[in-house]
């Protein structure tokens, strides 16, 4: 058995496009099988080495290893030798309509109510015609002569699958410029590098129809692969995810500090049956079943990876994280701020809040219970017996307890409704900046 995650380098790899390379990855080793990456970069104009680069890192991130790896751009003989074998076989026509004279085509079958498909009026050129308007200086586009028939497939998520070729426009697989298109460069990548199973997106189920014809036409191995189409994975609105939408690439995920074990165990479990589980790759790749998969189209909830994520990180030990937390931050802070964080990323914000200056805030109501609280503040060495002290001092001496009690002085010193626990957190503060807080928090209400 052998899979492939086949991305092309046009841009920063998104939530959607991880969700396939971690399927294909994970039921690779559920099958002991081999999990190949691509690179679909024979897009000249816009592949680049920087997306390539975040590919390779996006995916070593979540920790899903490669047996192999492979770029299109090496690999145009083998695509030419197809093409010259297709043109003979007469599977591959040139046409020499431009942009507008194909939109207006399309246009003209609507007004008739026809199905706005490729009417193949290049096919009756003649031999002469061809060279005429290749020695006017035109340069063919170059078209799959596609099937009569309905291709049939049983997919491994979708059922019982069918395309009617005859509905489809013969597609393009030479751009008049000599590049190869996607569809052909894909067929010749699979069969020369014996993929068995695809997993991919729903929205290929047309194209795979037309790439099982292109299978029969280069090799008669029409039924060598087997193909699996996960639904289509939607955002938190309803819309369709893109690559380009930054807010849920893989990078924006990294930088924000999630955790790899989270946003892979997350999306293997998205749009199945099995509720999300925070496992190692081996375990999840252990008991992988795809037809555990809905046909309907699943959410990208962020509130939901983000529940995972912090239930990794509440796991996690100082020595797992350190080499990514600022420098300055020791050992008994993260234990202190652990229980109430969602990404690592937050644990820079708590401690400059602990460390730095602050405007207090406070409710006009607690000014003489700030300036109690100011009053009782306990000298000496602070740790963790300061704050149960303190409060029980204020309770005695305000008649104050719950929310009355505890609230004001939380937003006094953290400036914040909630967080970490307080007696943990207070000693990093320390008694000055305590003391100037309180103070700044009675002087505002004063002004």
């Amino acid at each position: 058995m052998k899979l492939r995650f086949a991305p092309s380098p046009t841009g920063l790899m998104h939530v959607g496009n991880a969700r396939l390379a971690v399927a294909n990855a994970l039921f690779a080793r559920r099958h002991q099988g081999t999990f190949m990456l691509r690179i679909d970069d024979t897009d000249v104009e816009r592949s680049k080495d920087e997306y390539v680069r975040e590919i390779y890192k996006a995916l070593q991130w979540l920790g899903l290893p490669w047996d192999e790896l492979m770029h299109q751009s090496d690999r145009l003989e083998h695509y030419h030798n197809a093409i010259e074998k297709l043109k003979q076989s007469g599977r591959l026509y040139p046409c020499f309509e431009t942009k507008e004279e194909l939109d207006f085509k399309r246009e003209l079958r609507r007004r008739q109510n026809k199905p706005p498909i490729y009417d193949r009026a290049m096919l009756k050129l003649t031999e002469k015609q061809k060279a005429d308007a290749e020695a006017n200086g035109k340069r063919p586009h170059w078209r799959f002569l596609l099937s009569d028939k309905e291709v049939q497939w049983n997919d491994l998520v979708m059922g019982a699958c069918r395309v009617k070729l005859t509905s489809i426009s013969d597609p393009i697989m030479i751009k008049a410029d000599g590049t190869v298109l996607y569809t052909l460069a894909s067929v010749v990548d699979d069969l020369e590098t014996g993929i068995t199973h695809i997993i991919r997106g729903e929205d290929h189920v047309t194209n795979t129809g037309v790439q099982i014809d292109l299978i029969n036409a280069l090799s008669k191995q029409e039924n060598s692969i087997h193909f699996a189409h996960l639904p289509l994975l939607l955002d938190e609105d309803g819309g369709k995810l893109s690559k380009r939408l930054g807010s849920i690439s893989i990078r924006k995920l990294r930088e924000d500090g999630l955790e790899p074990k989270a946003v892979m165990s997350y999306l293997a479990r998205l749009g199945t049956s099995r509720d999300p589980q925070l496992l190692s790759f081996d375990e999840l790749a252990k008991d992988y079943d795809l037809s555990t998969y809905s046909r309907s189209p699943a959410r990208f909830d962020v509130h939901q990876l983000l529940a995972l994520n912090k239930k990794c990180l509440h796991t996690m030990d100082f020595e797992e994280v350190k080499g990514r937390l600022p420098s300055c931050v020791p050992k008994e802070f993260w234990q202190v701020i652990r229980p109430n964080i969602d990404m690592l990323s937050e644990v820079r914000f708590w401690w400059d809040l602990a460390q730095n200056d602050i405007i207090p805030e406070a409710e006009i109501g607690d000014k003489a219970f700030l300036q109690q609280a100011l009053e009782a503040l306990p000298m000496g060495e602070w740790n963790e017996d300061t704050w149960p002290q303190w409060i029980n001092t204020l309770k005695a001496i305000s008649g104050r307890k719950g929310k009355s009690l505890f609230h004001p002085l939380r937003l006094a010193l953290t400036r914040e409704e909630k967080g970490p626990e307080m007696k943990g957190f207070l000693p990093f503060i320390g008694y000055e900046r305590a003391t100037k807080r309180l103070k700044e928090a009675i002087a505002n209400l004063q002004s």
